[in-house]
């Protein structure tokens, strides 16, 4: 989760602007991870990882400390009170409906912001976030701050790279964990790396050899934290469809996080 990963914050822009939305890279609409059934299995895929479950949905309620230094972990992406990424969800949650059962923490979420603080937070906080996920407005404010924060600008600098769905998913799961900042560790930092090591598609490059490039560069990010010395969602899945020629990501597939193996059909 970004949380775990960057403390660059979230509204810090990607290294390059990224390319409409709308532009598709060759091979069709089936290859773009904007297309309904591809996000669904993107976001099964980070569920995988991140709660060990494709239930994802299932994640609104979630919330903890990890033990971090970022504070709490919560919801569908880990939005978390030290990254600023929970403090913008919750702002966006009382813009859509004011007077929420977590407008009241706002002023918390404030002062914790870049620490690891519970500060004004603690067991009334998460009650009151897991309460507030069973409010559709919640879940939708979530999913609005995930595609804004993460998804978009992600798939976006992918096409703009012309890569096709699996590309688009690595540089999705890259910057949920490490956020968009420009640092080395960070999703803007480990793309530049990659690089420098091989030609994106956008630049003549042959797109596999690229993305084995970013993967190379994701992993060495993730090995500079304990928390993210298991790097099975590189190695075991990502790295899997890859090695398949599975650009398009189209199911079936087959990958296991952790240890533990996870299918999607179809």
């Amino acid at each position: 989760m970004y949380g775990a990963g960057s403390t660059t914050p979230p509204t810090t822009p990607p290294t390059t602007p990224p390319a409409s939305p709308s532009a598709t890279p060759p091979g069709g609409s089936g290859a773009d991870l904007t297309d309904p059934r591809k996000k669904e299995i993107a976001m099964e895929l980070v569920s995988s990882a991140e709660n060990s479950s494709l239930d994802w949905k299932g994640q609104y309620s979630y919330i903890e400390d990890i033990g971090d230094g970022r504070g709490y972990t919560a919801g569908i992406v880990g939005f978390c009170s030290g990254t600023g990424d929970m403090l913008d969800l919750v702002r966006h949650y009382t813009d859509l409906k004011p007077g929420n059962g977590l407008a009241k923490y706002l002023p918390a979420l404030e002062k914790v912001n870049g620490s690891a603080s519970h500060t004004g937070l603690g067991s009334a906080f998460e009650s009151a976030w897991q309460t507030a996920a069973k409010d559709s407005v919640f879940q939708q404010a979530q999913n609005d701050e995930r595609d804004r924060v993460y998804f978009d600008p992600a798939v976006s600098q992918a096409k703009s790279d012309g890569l096709h769905a699996l590309g688009q998913f690595a540089y999705y799961d890259a910057i949920v964990m490490h956020g968009p900042g420009d640092d080395s560790t960070s999703f803007g930092g480990i793309r530049k790396t990659a690089m420098q090591k091989a030609k994106t598609p956008a630049q003549g490059g042959n797109e596999t050899t690229y993305i084995n490039a970013f993967l190379d560069a994701r992993k060495a990010a993730m090995l500079t934290e304990a928390a993210h010395d298991d790097t099975s969602r590189v190695d075991t899945e990502q790295r899997i469809f890859l090695n398949n020629g599975n650009l398009a990501l189209d199911p079936p597939l087959q990958w296991k996080v952790y240890g533990d193996p996870y299918t999607i059909n179809d």
